[in-house]
């Protein structure tokens, strides 16, 4: 039988960076908050957060900085907006985002 998951939907913004072509919020699915600041407005397929490195990382090696566009997790306000169980939804999902084109 499916086994239901229930996962989260956050409200991820942020601040410090305003300037042109970046973004400044995005409605996440994640486990928990602290996932939820790890995942990136363009999503979990082109970006992908290193603790170690303490940088976004492209997952196919363009010279692309995530930064400029995004900050890092430390500086992401993350609000729960609610519960979900429903397979339509998986974790690390964008449902949508804020982008300011120049």
């Amino acid at each position: 039988m499916f086994e239901k998951m229930s996962l989260k939907v956050y409200l991820i913004s942020q601040t410090v960076n305003h300037d042109y072509d970046s973004y400044s919020d995005a409605v996440v699915i994640a486990e928990n908050e602290e996932v939820a600041k790890r995942i990136h407005p363009r999503g979990h397929i082109n970006y992908s957060w290193s603790d170690k490195d303490n940088e976004w990382q492209y997952k196919y090696n363009r010279d692309l900085s995530a930064e400029d566009e995004w900050t890092t997790p430390k500086d992401i306000t993350c609000i729960l907006v609610a519960e979900v169980v429903s397979p339509t939804y998986t974790a690390g999902q964008v449902v949508c985002a804020s982008y300011h084109a120049g």
